[in-house]
């Protein structure tokens, strides 16, 4: 019988072994499934690249936010998805997230373009199995509130942060002036200042401080 192998990736244990022990003590018609877990983005990584030319996974399960283990802009699953789809584009990804907000959601459908996205208060047994047939079968598989957050339009959809507007916002976090990310991130004070003042538009903090863009940020999912 054929095996369907998953990488779950998430910093709670409880979470991947509970996608563990679901997944493999399901009996599916034609195959069988076993679930590696990684608790952390290097891990997830180094997991990836030696299944590049060996077995490969058909599903990577991703949490977005992951504890850090070195100092340095936030890496998170998002970041592994899209690792991933340069090193195994066909394998399907699936986030498993406790984000529900339109905009993340939004913004991880535009950079990673994953086979699913399930909000974690919305996953059970039921929908773990559903999740699985259908990414492999006929894609891509949301929960309610995932597929009510891409339905909603925004008036920032078309906007996705890029890695300037993270790093910005990654020593705006740790206490980093304005004035000194000149020497973190490759742009002049100016623009500096207009991508903050721009990211207060995008998280809807436009007349508010540096801390209510780090609060509302951090919310989201971005540092």
């Amino acid at each position: 019988m054929k095996t369907i192998r998953i990488l779950a990736v998430d910093d709670h244990e409880m979470s991947t072994m509970g996608y563990k022990f679901i997944l493999e003590d399901t009996e599916f018609d034609d195959f069988k499934v076993f679930v590696d877990t990684a608790k952390t983005f290097d891990a997830a990584v180094e997991k990836i690249e030696n299944s590049v030319n060996s077995f490969q996974y058909d599903i990577l399960l991703l949490d977005i936010q992951l504890s850090q283990a070195v100092e340095g802009p936030a890496k998170t699953g998002e970041d592994i998805g899209i690792f991933a789809r340069k090193v195994i584009p066909k394998t399907k990804i699936v986030f498993m997230s406790s984000f529900s907000d339109n905009y993340r959601i939004n913004s991880i459908l535009k950079t990673v373009d994953p086979e699913g996205y399930m909000v974690k208060t919305e996953i059970d047994q039921k929908s773990l199995q559903a999740m699985v047939l259908t990414v492999l079968n006929n894609p891509p598989y949301y929960t309610q509130k995932a597929l009510a957050a891409i339905r909603k339009k925004m008036a920032n959809d078309d906007i996705v942060l890029d890695e300037k507007d993270k790093k910005i916002l990654h020593f705006l976090s740790i206490g980093t002036k304005t004035k000194d990310m000149v020497n973190h991130v490759s742009l002049s004070l100016p623009s500096i200042e207009n991508r903050k003042r721009h990211l207060k538009s995008v998280f809807g903090v436009e007349k508010q401080n540096d801390q209510a863009l780090i609060t509302e940020s951090r919310n989201r999912g971005f540092i």
